[in-house]
């Protein structure tokens, strides 16, 4: 990947080239941003330029035979470490490879939601364990195949737990010309022992400008991009997820599910569920992710804050009017809860019919009858 790939983040891209330029490349740096900020791409980019054999003074060739197999992940002095759903205790991100290849090449603002749907990873968490720490270690032992250096790039060290520790040694005191590149969304999860011996690199999210520009290249319509931007805040992952919410036109579906609930309405509640059962996985899955969002808008409303509502006209006329003469504190809440469980379980290969006729059942209980689920309390309290 080549910088000129990557929208916006241009100080942050001069900073990368200038120490490439100065001679001052530190061997562990940690690309620190939020998802879909693109600072794994920019990682790739970094690390492509540090390995090309013929750099411009903004960009790597492109064209050379190190550019050209890192453009397809393939370079053997490229390393990858990523979260991962081992169903073997001896599986590590060399198990994954070629998913994680395609996933990358196909979007590079991923989030790690965005690569559990590329995996079959059943209902199991996401970690870098032992077994990939020491292949780690292995690694990196070897002299370079083609390269002045080796470089690992390990995405979201957030999911290191304590056996992170043993790659302290390697970290601190690396083989020489061996080059770590983290790339973390959330400082205060990394190892304080892992985080001590990194160099920081902070990435900013996007600014709306740049999301719209974006989705404008991706042909996008300039009002719907507009729009997207709007309400992506930055994170061209959401930007991404938002597009195909808009383009199966979840408000609609999600405002008449309301309606139905509310008003009790067996018969079309039942055609609802058989019209969600036949979308598909992910279309349900972005279909509750947007009610998520949605519900939350209301709740800003309901707590005074309409001023941070990012919404646009049409629906944020529908949530006022919503939330002022339909929902509560309490409810919107309780709402939210049950649509996150819903989107647990539909990842887990739930069956769609049972599900959504059951959330639609709980609906009725808590908009029309005031029947809350037991345990829910005030998010403001």
């Amino acid at each position: 990947m080549q910088f000129r790939e990557i929208v916006g983040q241009d100080q942050t891209k001069a900073r990368l080239i200038e120490t490439v330029q100065s001679g001052r490349i530190s061997h562990a740096q940690l690309f620190l941003g939020p998802e879909g900020s693109g600072s794994l791409a920019l990682a790739v980019a970094y690390a492509q330029y540090i390995s090309c054999e013929n750099p411009g003074p903004e960009d790597s060739c492109g064209e050379c035979p190190s550019c050209r197999k890192y453009q397809k992940l393939i370079h053997p002095d490229l390393h990858f470490s990523y979260p991962f759903f081992a169903k073997h205790k001896e599986d590590t991100a060399q198990t994954f490879i070629a998913e994680w290849r395609e996933a990358f090449l196909e979007n590079p603002y991923l989030g790690l939601e965005t690569w559990r749907n590329s995996l079959d990873a059943e209902n199991k968490q996401a970690n870098i364990n032992i077994a990939e720490c020491h292949q780690i270690l292995q690694k990196l032992s070897l002299k370079p195949f083609e390269g002045e250096y080796k470089v690992l790039i390990m995405w979201l060290p957030e999911y290191l737990d304590k056996e992170g520790n043993t790659l302290l040694k390697i970290i601190e005191e690396p083989p020489h010309k061996t080059l770590f590149l983290l790339v973390a969304q959330n400082q205060e999860q990394i190892l304080s022992t892992i985080l001590s011996r990194t160099q920081l690199v902070k990435v900013p999210a996007f600014s709306d400008q740049v999301v719209e520009t974006y989705l404008l290249d991706q042909g996008v319509a300039p009002e719907k991009a507009k729009q997207i931007a709007f309400l992506s805040d930055g994170n061209l992952q959401t930007a991404q997820n938002l597009l195909k919410d808009l383009e199966n036109d979840n408000f609609q579906l999600f405002t008449d599910w309301m309606r139905i609930c509310f008003g009790d309405k067996g018969n079309a509640m039942i055609d609802f569920v058989e019209t969600i059962a036949k979308s598909g996985r992910e279309n349900q899955k972005a279909f509750l992710r947007y009610g998520i969002h949605f519900l939350r808008e209301c709740l800003l409303i309901l707590s005074g804050a309409s001023d941070l509502v990012r919404l646009p006209e049409a629906e944020q006329v529908v949530a006022i009017n919503f939330a002022q003469k339909v929902l509560s504190l309490a409810k919107a809440e309780a709402i939210v809860a049950e649509l996150e469980k819903a989107h647990y379980h539909i990842e887990r290969n739930a069956n769609p019919k049972i599900l959504f006729l059951d959330v639609s059942l709980q609906f009725v209980k808590i908009l029309k009858f005031n029947t809350l689920p037991s345990g829910t309390q005030h998010i403001f309290s």
